[in-house]
Parts: structure tokens; C-alpha cells; sequence
């Protein structure tokens, strides 16, 4: 088994640390300061197809595997995780669009959602529906030659400052079967939005409640057939999982790389805290985390690509990994850093705030672990 990186791909990943580099880091933390939703970064992202890494080449995008973005998101993550974390949801919503989409949506919408131009937000949490995602109850009725969109959804990221909204709404029976999925203009008549969430972090990405009433949808902007929405949206879930698994473990690593250099710069008792044993433990214990959570994220990606019928469990416990090992990884190397971690001055206290609310999105870790048990117990999956 080689788990090398191609030269193609390390020069992929490369690109991306160079972008990360000129782009985020300088701005990163007055982004996060002044909650900037940063749309000239998304845009200029675009141009090297950082905006549609896995989406379709029939709308511009890259068509890549998802392991190959993994590669992408955890080089921005280990600069910006809340910056990436809105990329890696874009995407997302632009791979369903060039996927699904009719091919008058796809035109409409694909290209210059590839290009960065225009910018997408996914909306399937709602206030009472959130890791129960066969439970909403945001409902679109079929009325003349099209639909009429009823309802809320919450934690929508990006939401007021994107274009378009991939939404996920009832149209038939309770229960996963009766959920389809649309491609509303987010400034469609009849659409509201709430406040800005006031936030722990991610606060280079806008999040608000968003509330639907009587909003008119074209047929053409259904995705795929009625009742699909709910097989689109698990989908798109075993990517998100990779998705923001991928950030922690870049975030992790830039945490470690930030604790690495502070260390071996900072001196106590007459020691660069690089001599100290317990310390040099740490460090190893961290980089060992990095490294296990970076080969389960990979594991699970390439699954993915393969279309393994294991896929969405691989995609579980990569979730679940990472974003529970890698959080530690970012408190680590801020306790490291001593006084100085709690310092703004430092990009460490921001990496634990962004890294913290991973493992409550995309389906929680308990979630997961339900996922996970889910599999072995009631289907006996063999997961080797």
C-alpha cells in the first residue's frame, strides 16, 4: 500500500499552501476581529478552482477526487479553519448543483459558482431538525408549474451575504423519503433573514436563521426527481464529515507547527523549552494525533472515491477522529504557549475557538458514534 502523494498532488497541495499563505494569513484575524465575510478571497480562490475542486468539468469545476481536496482544505485550515470551513460548503453546494441541477440551473448558476463569482449556502438544518435531517418540516407545495417554499432552517453559514441557497424542503411523506432538494436565489421574494449569530468562532463566515414564506420556486429548480432531496443531502453529509474533518487536522497542524517554533524560541530557567522532556512528550503526542486523524481523513476520502458501500461509516469515524483529536491537538499548543496562547497576538486562541464547533456540526460526534454502531451492530459490517 503506498500512501505517498503524487508529484501532481503535492503540487496541488502546494498551490494551496501559497494561496493560504499570501492570502488568509495576513488578514485572518481581523477577519475573525471584525467578523468580515471575506467575498474578494472566495472570488480570487476561484480563479485557481478552489471554488469547485470535485464539482463537474461540464460547469467549469476541477472534477477531482474528494481526497484530492482534502489536500487543499487542510493546507488553508492550518491558517484559517473558519475561512476554509465556508470553501469546503461552497463547494459542496456547487458539486450537487453541477451534479443534479437541471441544465438550465447549471448554466444559470454553475459556472459562476465554479469561478468564485458567486457564492452558495446550504440549508438543511432547521430549528427542530438538526442530526435528525429526516425530520424537517420546511415544506415546498406543488402550485401551478412549479413550487411555493414554507418554513425556517438554522446555522445556515454564509447565509445573507451568498447568492444562491441549495435547500432542502418537504414535498411528500414524513420521513426521509417525502425530502427533495431546490436551488433558490437568495434573493428570492419571501425570503428573510435573521441576525447574524453572535458566535464562539468561525466568525469569517456569516451565520443566520432563514425563514421562507410563500416563496415561489420554479420546477426547473428542483434537483433531481421529488423525494431524492434526503439522498442528496447524506451525500453531500459523507463529504462534509471528510470536509471538516480535513479542517481540524489542518488546524492541528498549524497549531502544532505555531507550538514548535514557540518552543524552540522561548527559554525558561536557562532551556529553550524544546529541552525539556515532559514538553518534547507533548509535542510527539501531538504530531502523533495529527498524523493518525490525517491517515483516517485520507482513508475515509478515498472510500468515498471508490464508492465502498462502507463509505458513510469511514466518513463517520474520520469525523469523529479528527475533530475530537485535533481540537485537543490546538488546546495543546496553546497550554504550551503559556500566557502568551491566550494573546490575540498569537493566532492560538483562534484556532481552539474554530476548531471547537467541529465537532458539533455535520452530524455531532455522538451522532457519529450512532452512525458507527449503527453499522456493526444492526447491518454487521465489517469495517477492515
Amino acid at each position: 500500500m503506498d500512501m505517498r502523494l503524487s508529484d501532481e498532488q503535492q503540487a496541488f497541495a502546494q498551490a494551496a499552501r501559497d494561496f493560504a499563505l499570501g492570502e488568509f494569513e495576513p488578514n485572518a484575524a481581523r477577519w475573525d476581529e471584525e467578523s468580515i465575510f471575506p467575498r474578494e478571497s472566495f472570488a480570487r480562490a476561484g480563479e485557481l478552482g478552489f471554488c469547485a475542486i470535485y464539482a463537474p468539468e461540464s460547469i467549469g469545476g476541477l472534477g477531482l477526487p474528494r481526497l484530492d481536496a482534502t489536500l487543499v482544505f487542510e493546507e488553508m485550515a492550518a491558517v484559517d479553519p473558519s475561512t476554509t470551513a465556508f470553501l469546503t460548503i461552497h463547494n459542496m453546494a456547487t458539486w450537487m448543483i453541477g451534479s443534479w441541477a437541471t441544465e438550465a440551473v447549471r448554466e444559470a448558476w454553475g459556472p459562476a459558482l465554479a469561478a468564485g463569482e458567486k457564492l452558495a449556502s446550504y440549508c438543511l438544518t432547521e430549528p427542530g431538525a438538526g442530526s435528525d435531517a429526516g425530520s424537517l418540516i420546511t415544506r415546498a407545495e406543488k402550485r401551478g408549474a412549479g413550487y411555493v417554499l414554507n418554513g425556517a432552517k438554522a446555522f445556515i453559514s454564509g447565509a445573507g451575504d451568498t447568492d444562491v441557497l441549495v435547500v432542502m424542503a418537504r414535498t411528500g411523506e414524513p420521513g426521509p423519503k417525502g425530502v427533495s432538494a431546490f436551488v433558490v436565489p437568495a434573493d428570492a421574494p419571501g425570503i428573510t433573514y435573521g441576525r447574524k449569530e453572535m458566535k464562539m468562532g468561525w466568525n469569517s463566515q456569516s451565520t443566520r436563521p432563514i425563514v421562507f414564506e410563500n416563496v415561489e420556486v420554479p420546477a426547473q429548480n428542483l434537483l433531481g426527481r421529488e423525494g431524492e432531496g434526503f439522498k442528496f443531502a447524506m451525500k453531500g453529509l459523507d463529504g462534509g464529515r471528510i470536509n471538516i474533518a480535513t479542517c481540524s487536522v489542518g488546524a492541528a497542524q498549524g497549531a502544532c507547527d505555531t507550538a514548535r517554533r514557540y518552543m524552540s524560541e522561548r527559554k525558561q530557567f536557562g532551556h529553550a523549552l524544546t529541552e525539556f522532556q515532559a514538553l518534547q512528550f507533548k509535542l510527539a503526542d501531538m504530531v502523533t494525533h495529527i498524523v493518525a486523524s490525517r491517515q483516517m481523513v485520507r482513508l475515509a476520502a478515498s472510500r468515498l472515491d471508490e464508492g465502498d458501500s462502507q463509505a458513510s461509516s469511514y466518513c463517520a469515524m474520520a469525523k469523529r477522529l479528527a475533530t475530537d483529536l485535533c481540537f485537543q491537538v490546538c488546546l495543546d499548543a496553546q497550554q504550551l504557549h503559556g500566557g502568551y496562547g491566550y494573546l490575540k497576538d498569537y493566532p492560538l486562541e483562534r484556532l481552539v475557538r474554530d476548531t471547537r464547533v467541529h465537532q458539533i456540526l455535520e452530524g455531532t460526534n455522538e451522532i457519529m458514534r450512532v452512525i458507527i454502531a449503527r453499522q456493526l451492530i444492526e447491518k454487521g459490517a465489517d469495517l477492515r
